[in-house]
């Protein structure tokens, strides 16, 4: 069986063919990204394996439907950028990665944190430069301070644990609340009164219609004076143009995303000799109490593993007629 890789990268290659000896597929690896302009790179392939920033609108679904393809294999757990009503009326089956590693997307989330609360960003730069002053390095514990979490999935309930070792108080908000919250340590709150409390803020549920800009100018206003922002999960969770003007007022004490609403065409890639054109992510990245990833909270040698072997068996499980169900992305 053949398989087409978009937006594949030198260690996506070295990982699916370490682990494909072991399935046999015929793979082809695609740097470019998936869109209508290289859905003709898939033919001849009996699927796709395609990535967060891909294009999977109706256009391009319909033109890899033309080539007969039937199975979109999604090396992530995310599926927003898919048009899943016009891929169940071509009969397309979508199978993802439901999780990789909580604990990857959790310690980076904490990091972020640490680096905001303690400032290593800027005092590895200064001790570089041979400037070891402490002036405008003050930072704050993590101990007894609010933080509140919107989503409790796997992710969030390992970072849960985690911030319990810190000693801070931990709230959270999920519309599907755990029935069991084992021996995690904290409590659910409504969305209001965790913008209220929480001095510290961080993203954990999907994006969808629900939650597109959940983040804005007034749900902002709603937060503490000095409110902390950590984004891991979705770029399109929080509002750039609405995070730029509570950074300018100080209602936003410091933001970490690893994610970008618009990062399609800049994450995953060198852009270190070019001009980056988007004037808000430039603005963000202006801001001394602004810390940016690229999208790399995932990016452990387990995750990574754990991505590939459950894409190929995914694969797997479809072309035996044999669905791993819990995989399957349905509209």
């Amino acid at each position: 069986m053949k398989i087409a890789l978009f937006s594949i990268k030198s260690y996506d290659e070295d990982f699916f063919k370490k682990a494909n000896k072991d399935f046999g597929f015929e793979l082809s690896f695609f740097e470019t990204k998936l869109s209508i302009n290289t859905t003709e790179l898939a033919k001849g392939h009996d699927a796709i394996c395609a990535f967060v920033n891909d294009d999977l609108s109706s256009e391009v679904l319909t033109a890899i439907s033309d080539l007969g393809i039937k199975l979109i294999l999604m090396r992530c757990a995310g599926f927003n950028n898919i048009d899943l009503k016009r891929a169940k009326e071509l009969g397309i089956t979508i199978m993802r990665v439901p999780e990789y590693s909580p604990y990857a997307v959790a310690e980076h989330t904490l990091g972020m944190i640490l680096n905001l609360s303690r400032k290593f960003h800027k005092a590895y730069n200064r001790t570089r430069e041979g400037n070891f002053s402490l002036n405008g390095l003050m930072g704050f514990e993590l101990s007894k301070k609010t933080i509140g979490l919107i989503g409790t999935g796997k992710i969030a309930q390992v970072l849960i644990k985690i911030l319990n070792g810190f000693g801070a108080r931990v709230i959270a908000f999920d519309p599907y609340p755990l029935a069991d919250k084992g021996n995690l340590d904290f409590e659910y709150t409504s969305l209001e009164e965790l913008y209220q409390s929480a001095d510290i803020i961080s993203m954990h549920c999907p994006l969808n219609d629900k939650t597109f800009h959940m983040i804005n100018s007034e749900t902002i206003s709603q937060m503490k004076d000095g409110v902390i922002i950590v984004n891991t999960s979705r770029g399109g969770l929080l509002y750039t143009k609405d995070l730029i003007r509570g950074l300018k007022t100080k209602k936003i004490a410091g933001l970490a995303i690893d994610v970008y609403e618009e990062e399609a065409d800049i994450f995953f890639e060198d852009k270190s000799t070019s001009i980056i054109e988007d004037d808000s992510l430039m603005r963000l990245l202006s801001f001394p109490n602004v810390l940016v990833t690229g999208h790399q909270a995932f990016f452990t040698d387990v995750a990574m593993n754990n991505i590939v072997e459950t894409t190929l068996n995914n694969a797997k499980s479809y072309f035996s007629e044999k669905l791993l169900d819990r995989n399957l992305v349905s509209a």
